[in-house]
């Protein structure tokens, strides 16, 4: 019985670690269940509350962070922007035309109330009338001299009027016009210029020229033409002023810009041919190629003046 019971025991423990062993094998080498996604529903994060909770108004207001504009600096510069933002090349000019026609209004605005209580002023003072009358009757006394008589308020007012109104006429010999012995511009740009074409130039520095002041960067217009070596400039008109002007190298002092042509060896070429062509004739050469050549040769020079080429401008 001893025995039977030691078997029954022994096949119990045998048959629970065979049953362990089946369970183990069976959860770890079994079928994964499938990880995906489930096609009618999707997956949605879970939701944390990550917003700080104060005790009072005060800790929140503490812990407030001021946020700062951040705003693109402009390409333009401040004191060309208007009251509105916008960008306007002209607007310091606008301002001082604006500030001087505030000035004339407000001088136009004083005089209107001048002229209507100029008299009234003067009524109100009846004791500052006794007393030039005491001054007057007291110096006519002592010095024996006669005072003019007294000149009516009005009667001064309208002489004074007429007098700033008045227009005489101008001495024309008391006019003379001055200008600046050195004007001091530059070639705008690089140009090609031949016989009589037109040079475009820009002033470098603020010029007197005929009593008025002409501003840096005015353009300014020559006319070409050419001599041996030299490309002569003449100015005319500036900034719709009548003015006479010629063209100096800044480089070499002299007038004109230098360049360089063959008008004197295509010369001597057109001398030499006329001899050898007359010789057999008349025996005296005959140099009529000569005009020729001028006329050739100012009509077919074409000359390259580069861009801010530095040049005076002096009257004649």
């Amino acid at each position: 019985m001893t025995l039977e019971k030691n078997k029954i025991v022994f096949a119990l423990v045998v048959m629970s670690v065979v049953l362990f062993i089946g369970a183990y094998a069976a959860l770890t080498f079994g079928e994964e269940p499938e990880s995906g996604l489930d096609h009618n529903t999707l997956p949605v994060p879970e939701l944390t509350d990550e917003q700080k909770e104060y005790k009072s108004k005060l800790e929140a207001l503490d812990n407030l962070k001021e946020v700062k504009q951040t705003n693109a600096p402009s390409i333009y510069e401040e004191y060309l922007l208007d009251s509105m933002g916008v960008y306007d090349a002209n607007l310091l000019e606008k301002e001082k035309k604006r500030i001087v026609d505030s000035i004339y209004n407000d001088i136009r605005f004083i005089n209107s109330i001048d002229d209507d209580q100029y008299e009234n002023d003067y009524k109100e003072k009846p004791l500052e009338k006794r007393e030039i009358e005491k001054a007057k009757s007291y110096l006519q006394a002592k010095d024996s001299i006669p005072i003019e008589p007294k000149i009516d308020l009005k009667e001064l007012g309208l002489e004074h009027q007429l007098f700033f109104a008045s227009d005489p006429i101008k001495n024309g010999k008391e006019e003379i016009s001055h200008t600046d012995s050195i004007i001091y511009a530059r070639v705008d740009g690089t140009q090609m210029i031949k016989q009589s074409y037109r040079l475009q130039m820009r002033l470098t520095k603020e010029a007197l020229i005929n009593n008025k002041m002409v501003p840096r960067n005015t353009p300014v217009y020559a006319f070409v033409s050419f001599k041996p070596n030299r490309t002569l400039l003449t100015i005319e008109n500036v900034n719709h002023q009548p003015v006479k002007l010629n063209a100096f190298d800044l480089q070499d002092g002299a007038e004109g810009i230098y360049i360089e042509n063959s008008f004197q060896a295509e010369a001597r070429r057109e001398v030499v041919g006329d001899v050898v062509d007359d010789i057999n004739i008349v025996g005296v050469p005959q140099v009529s190629g000569i005009k020729r050549i001028f006329r050739r040769n100012n009509n077919a020079v074409k000359v390259t003046i580069e861009d801010d080429y530095q040049l005076l401008l002096k009257p004649y």
